[in-house]
């Protein structure tokens, strides 16, 4: 299997370290959409990352169809009861939503000359951003540190990953002193191999 994208992507890292909790080993090409825009288009021709090329040649792209891909992957694992199952879908949701909103402010910022930005669209989806995580922060303050326990979920991954993010582009706009939960969630995190492993810069 081979993984395509960028670790500073929150998408591209979120597989890459479900890939590496699930054991499952994988060739990993830090290939970028921007600087190696051909390179990707000859994988994927959407150019979209991350881009899993499996070991048959198919490919597959988007971080929650890579997921479920792998959950299919390991089916003797325990199912989880409905009500954790519903509970781990809406903390995911609400984690991609934090991700989406970061990932919409970087382009904003980064992509468009400044005198061409614009500020409504800004102050929207920051106000989005804020939403997920003030959403989150309530959750993250009953969830159990994944650093004390060695054990960690997918919405647990994509909360810590999404908030790393968070913090690498937009810490001017999402501080740590107004989600301290979140925070200790996210350093505990990142202390598990999984996340060493595949560090964002």
């Amino acid at each position: 299997m081979k993984l395509i994208g960028m670790l500073d992507s929150p998408y591209v890292r979120r597989v890459a370290i479900c890939l590496q909790l699930q054991g499952v080993s994988y060739e990993h090409l830090p290939l970028s959409v921007f600087r190696n825009m051909d390179a990707v288009r000859e994988i994927n021709p959407v150019i979209k990352v991350p881009t899993l090329v499996l070991d048959d040649g198919q490919v597959l792209m988007d971080s929650t169809l890579i997921l479920h891909y792998l959950s299919l992957l390991r089916p003797g694992t325990a199912v989880p009861a409905l009500a954790d199952s519903v509970r781990a879908l809406r903390l995911t949701g609400l984690a991609l939503a934090a991700c989406e909103k970061a990932v919409q402010i970087v382009y904003e910022r980064k992509l468009r000359p400044l005198d061409k930005q614009h500020a409504p669209w800004l102050e929207r989806v920051s106000m989005q951003l804020h939403a997920a995580w003030n959403a989150l922060e309530q959750e993250c303050a009953h969830l159990p540190l994944p650093g004390e326990t060695g054990s960690i979920d997918q919405a647990g991954v994509t909360i810590a990953v999404g908030w790393s993010f968070a913090q690498l582009e937009t810490s001017d706009i999402v501080k740590p002193s107004d989600y301290p939960a979140i925070h200790a969630y996210t350093r505990s995190a990142e202390t598990l191999s999984a996340f060493l492993a595949t560090p964002p810069v």
